[in-house]
């Protein structure tokens, strides 16, 4: 790891700051050192060339933070506060100082953190209704968004080819370390197939005016939820990734709640934008973007690989796998049902969830469906007999029901799902499987085991964690007694994982099971 500059480790010390802040966090990022102080932000653009950004001068960094405040105010008028230089007198380097302006930065008011989509997706805290206002936000913004005959370029197949294109030339050298030759070369060809079939649509959208000024990099942690809705952190540096189709705008957005394993709220997303601008063509552009969208944020995340300043680089190779891996669902043919199978305490929620955001599934709960057709809190536990109470065969009856009939809506509009529950009866999962080949959907059973005495030592932990699941061990015992082994699925549909391995390898064992690596 190199050092870091100097002008970076003068502005770790508060006294280089006007408002001499108690504590100064630094973040880095590809482009920019960010220094979080107690209210604000500093942002400094590194001195690179990355090819689709130039910041290699003192002239350009000044020009791009000008410009970085001057877009962002569209949509976060009240964080961007101004560009401020960074003197140099003698050996003193400081924020609005004496002496010579050696570097600029673009000021901001801090966000609060907690605030912000992604730390709230982490907790569960985002509502469809959230959703609908960051969508209805969004819809207006493109309306009153800038578009011209100059802008209109940006959405011609020359522009979309040569970004599709950029985008494999610039990955190539990461071909084993962050994505497979194979499917480097699907996911290309896909990319140039779409391209070909549909250049009459692309044309169309650029003649209805579809191609505006957007926000550029439209992802969850760029939308803070403090006094409204604020959308931040556009894309400055290169007009071509600004200027695009807002079909794009939404596919990026769409794709990052799928990467977060919240299909069912991308989906909310996407209905309610559909309607605010009623521009319903997009949806036929939906896939091939959120495939174009993923594929960028696995590039950036591997670019990320060559910086010096970055230390850790297997997180980041992890990152930039779970993109490609995302990218690459999306040119699946067809919908797909997976379900798992397995007794409580077995770790079938943890793959699930695993698996919903590395290939965009909609996620649905059993102990979720059920608690909340019992109007109960979700973390409020019922130790109830097995067969008994919300337990019953009744209501697990109704819980399955309930779980099939959604997971049919979503099939029937072209999702993929998967349904996390025990599904230790053959009934119950014959019916899954109905329901797949009645929609015309793929069909995967995922079996979890666990060894006995890691169970057995799990659940009462898990049970002190605030979890959904009431499992306890005397659940196991029974579920295990009336478990039904499964053989309504073709071997090649039918994956059996032990949990015990880190959910990184189970995740890349299923999907190397059913061809989706």
């Amino acid at each position: 790891m190199s050092p870091l500059p100097e002008l970076v480790q003068a502005l770790l010390n508060p006294k280089a700051y006007p408002e001499i802040p108690q504590q100064i966090e630094l973040v880095q990022t590809q482009m920019s050192f960010v220094f979080l102080t107690d209210s604000l932000v500093y942002k400094v653009k590194k001195p690179v060339n990355l090819g689709y950004l130039d910041y290699t001068t003192l002239e350009k960094r000044k020009f791009y933070c000008q410009r970085e405040v001057e877009l962002n105010r569209r949509l976060c008028p009240d964080a961007y506060l101004g560009v401020v230089p960074v003197t140099q007198h003698k050996n003193n380097i400081a924020i609005g100082g004496k002496g010579e302006a050696i570097e600029y930065a673009v000021r901001m008011r801090r966000l609060p953190q907690k605030k912000m989509m992604d730390a709230l997706l982490g907790q569960d805290k985002v509502s469809a209704e959230m959703i609908a206002g960051v969508a209805e936000r969004l819809a207006q913004f493109h309306r009153q968004a800038e578009t011209s005959d100059a802008i209109s370029q940006f959405g011609g197949l020359d522009t979309i080819t040569q970004n599709t294109e950029e985008n494999f030339t610039q990955t190539e050298k990461y071909i084993e370390q962050a994505i497979s030759e194979k499917k480097y070369g699907q996911i290309k060809d896909y990319t140039d197939g779409f391209i070909s079939r549909n250049a009459s649509l692309f044309q169309k959208r650029v003649r209805e005016g579809r191609i505006r000024d957007c926000h550029g990099d439209l992802h969850a942690a760029h939308i803070c939820f403090s006094d409204g809705i604020c959308i931040y952190d556009c894309i400055e540096f290169n007009d071509r990734f600004r200027y695009c189709d807002v079909a794009s705008e939404v596919a990026f957005l769409a794709m990052d709640l799928d990467h977060y394993g919240r299909a069912d709220l991308s989906r909310s997303f996407v209905k309610t934008y559909v309607a605010q601008s009623r521009d319903s063509e997009l949806l036929r552009l939906l896939n091939f973007y959120k495939c174009y969208r993923a594929y960028v944020r696995g590039k950036v995340a591997c670019f990320q690989l060559d910086d010096p300043y970055i230390k850790e680089k297997e997180p980041v190779r992890e990152t930039a796998r779970s993109y490609f891996d995302l990218a690459h669902a999306y040119l699946r043919p067809k919908p797909a049902l997976f379900i798992t199978v397995g007794l409580v305490g077995a770790g079938k929620t943890v793959l699930a969830q695993a698996l919903a955001r590395q290939l965009g599934l909609a996620a649905i709960h059993s102990d979720v469906t059920r608690k909340r057709l019992a109007t109960i809190p979700l973390t409020e536990h019922r130790f109830e007999e097995f067969d008994h109470g919300i337990y019953s065969a009744d209501f697990s009856r109704l819980t399955y029901d309930t779980m099939l009939n959604e997971a049919r809506a979503i099939l029937t509009e072209g999702g993929s799902v998967i349904i996390d529950a025990s599904f230790i009866r053959a009934k119950h999962r014959r019916e899954a499987k109905r329901l797949a080949e009645e929609v015309k959907a793929d069909f995967f059973v995922i079996e979890c085991t666990l060894a006995e005495e890691v169970v057995r030592q799990r659940l009462p932990e898990r049970l002190k964690q605030g979890t959904v699941s009431d499992g306890r061990w005397e659940i196991f015992e029974e579920q295990k007694r009336q478990f039904e082994a499964v053989t309504e699925v073709l071997e090649a549909n039918y994956a059996i994982i032990d949990t015990s391995q880190p959910v990184s390898e189970t995740v890349r064992q299923v999907m190397a099971k059913f061809g989706v690596d």
